[in-house]
């Protein structure tokens, strides 16, 4: 049985709809992303979970036990928020004992469990020190230790990194997981970034206009989308989406003053199919597009494509390089070996992975399979 379940939740702020029929299990131990642009819903949902915003309809359950009634005091949750909300005239370690303190723990216990905490989240000689005295990342984990302390069922973490320079981010990101692989606690995790979605992730659900557009593992999220938003939104760079005709087996883009590109393929899913001499949106990762000299990328048995496509930009990216070709007049965008050599306007050799594509309806945007 799933550890938390969200059944069928909804929640209306008067006429305002803001989440809509959400359903998602989550196992013991495991980390849910909530992930999607700014007004989706994601940060109402962990509200409801925490109980600081009653549902409209539905239930949620942890470890079997109906939670909707209970004062967020009595659910065994523990809260990071994304402003740190430490107490200033506190030192870091009475900090993280104060929620302790205020359950009567006497304070040899909280002592030990401070230490525990600080030794866990390497803050140890942190302890000592007020809250100005410490940088935004030593600042996040004494927050993190303050719900870390009480050993809570559930931990719920809403955007705790946004305030964060693009290098701490990535350094608490791996804290993060760390203290999961760890600790094995049970975590639900807001953000609207799809890289922290990704990397920390054991279950995403992504969201918006209040409505789960897909639930899965982050793989299965990457390689298998369930329609334009998810395809766009998760991955970076985005995937490559090109309006495209379908012609028998194959598909074909238009090109600038050339003719069109054809993918030819051994057989089109059956829904693809049906689409013939319609238009269809093609979907293609930009590593899914490499030069011959990177065509390992493509495995022995896979179906490929070599074409010569127009580049336009060159962006070196260290270990690769990022060109930008242009198809069904859409900035096409692939990823090539680090030693490539091409240049910008002048036509490479690109190898596509049909084995990796896939095709939505250009009106519902959904996936055809």
């Amino acid at each position: 049985m799933s550890f938390l379940q969200i059944d069928k939740v909804c929640k209306s702020f008067g006429t305002i709809k803001v989440l809509r029929d959400i359903s998602l299990d989550v196992e013991e131990g495991g980390f849910l992303v909530l992930v999607g642009p700014s007004g989706c819903g994601k940060s109402t949902l962990l509200n409801t979970i925490a109980g600081l915003e009653k549902l409209t309809t539905g239930e949620i359950r942890i470890d079997g036990n109906v939670i909707d009634d209970l004062p967020p005091s009595e659910r065994n949750i523990a809260m990071v928020f994304q402003s740190y909300a430490l107490y200033p005239n506190m030192n870091v370690g009475q900090n993280i004992a104060f929620g302790l303190e205020m359950r009567g723990m006497p304070k040899d216990e909280r002592d030990v469990k401070v230490r525990d905490v600080a030794k866990t989240l390497q803050i140890e000689h942190l302890l000592d020190r007020k809250p100005g005295q410490l940088s935004g990342g030593q600042r996040q984990r004494v927050a993190m230790g303050r719900a870390l302390v009480r050993n809570p069922q559930l931990f719920l973490f809403d955007e705790p990194l946004s305030n964060l320079d693009a290098k701490l981010r990535v350094d608490m990101r791996t804290e993060i997981k760390r203290m999961h692989q760890t600790l094995g606690t049970t975590i639900v995790y807001v953000t609207h970034d799809q890289i922290e979605a990704m990397t920390l992730g054991t279950r995403i659900a992504v969201l918006k206009d209040g409505i789960v557009q897909q639930y899965g593992t982050p793989a299965e999220i990457y390689n298998d989308p369930s329609n334009l938003f998810v395809a766009d939104f998760m991955g970076s760079p985005a995937m490559n989406l090109i309006p495209a005709v379908v012609r028998g087996n194959a598909v074909e883009m238009a090109r600038t003053g050339e003719n069109p590109l054809v993918l030819d393929f051994k057989q089109l899913p059956g829904d693809v199919a049906a689409y013939e001499g319609r238009n269809i949106i093609v979907g293609i990762r930009p590593e899914a597009i490499t030069d011959a000299d990177n065509r390992a990328l493509v495995r022995d048995g896979q179906q490929a494509v070599t074409a010569s496509c127009l580049i336009d930009v060159v962006e070196p990216a260290g270990a690769d390089i990022f060109a930008i070709t242009s198809l069904g007049g859409k900035e096409v965008v692939t990823r090539l070996h680090q030693d490539w050599s091409g240049q910008a306007n002048q036509h490479a050799e690109l190898v596509f992975n049909l084995e990796k594509v896939v095709f939505f309806d250009p009106e519902s945007g959904i996936r055809l399979r």
